[in-house]
């Protein structure tokens, strides 16, 4: 089985592969404090649990693929795959590693790994153009042309972080439930609150995507051509509110993980 792990701001996700079927995953917070003994104890106790994978660390996995976007945790989880996987194969999403998307940036290595892995997974699955919105810390939105090429992006504020600053800066505002509100037109200030973050931020994604759309299209193409896929945490709760969004695939990353894995381990 692969072991993958996308390592985000707020949240670590992994999921379990057997050949491209993901058969389990799990959420947890990351924490930059993490040791790399910390981090074995976690996936000992997580994987424990699956009927498929034995009882002792590693056992079961045949293969690791991981990016990250917090470089403590990454160094971090390269110790635990020198230490504790050292007879498996690894893949660490960095500059060196062939993803099979050319990076269309001024500089590609300030692009974030998680963002070209959902790229990668994007072409393999919908083809070009596409546009990735990937609802986490941040919300993120990644062009990808016709020819497979990661073409660029926008990134926004995330939901929580609005919500978090809402909370922090309004004198009289506090820290709300991430829900759906009873109507757009707030009745307490939770549900105007609620409201503001959950249509705002579905008006947001129209509104980017559709210039971004164009754009990706050119002059002479058609923007309803470009396919907009929808991944990341809180994806769920803007879903049925953006008008724009073709597609919802809640492991984008796990899944572009899996491809990059098998482009750079060829036994697998």
């Amino acid at each position: 089985m692969l072991l993958t792990i996308d390592v985000g701001n707020t949240h670590t996700v992994l999921g379990l592969f057997d050949g491209d079927e993901i058969v389990e995953h799990w959420r947890i917070s990351t924490d930059a404090r993490r040791t790399a003994d910390e981090l074995a104890v976690l996936l000992q106790g997580l994987m424990g649990m699956h009927p498929l994978l034995g009882v002792e660390l590693g056992d079961g996995i045949e293969g690791i693929a991981i990016c990250a976007t917090v470089p403590s945790v990454l160094h971090e989880l390269r110790e635990v795959t020198r230490r504790y996987y050292g007879d498996v194969p690894a893949v660490l999403v960095e500059p060196g590693v062939k993803t099979g998307v050319p990076v269309l940036m001024d500089n590609p290595k300030e692009v974030g790994a998680d963002r070209i892995i959902n790229a990668v997974a994007a072409v393999e699955l919908y083809g070009g153009p596409a546009i990735v919105v990937d609802f986490g810390t941040a919300t993120t939105f990644d062009a990808v042309s016709a020819r497979g090429e990661y073409a660029g992006g926008v990134i926004a504020p995330g939901i929580e972080i609005s919500v978090e600053a809402l909370g922090v800066k309004g004198a009289q505002l506090r820290k709300i439930e991430l829900a759906r509100p009873r109507s757009v037109i707030g009745k307490n200030t939770v549900e105007a609150m609620q409201s503001g973050i959950l249509y705002g931020f579905a008006g947001q994604v129209d509104g980017v995507v559709s210039r971004m759309a164009r754009e990706l299209a050119g002059p002479d193409g058609d923007p309803d051509d470009v396919t907009v896929i929808a991944t990341g945490g809180l994806a769920p709760m803007v879903l049925g509110e953006a008008s724009v969004i073709d597609e919802h695939e809640p492991w984008l990353t796990l899944i572009g993980l899996r491809l990059v894995y098998e482009r750079n381990i060829t036994s697998f």
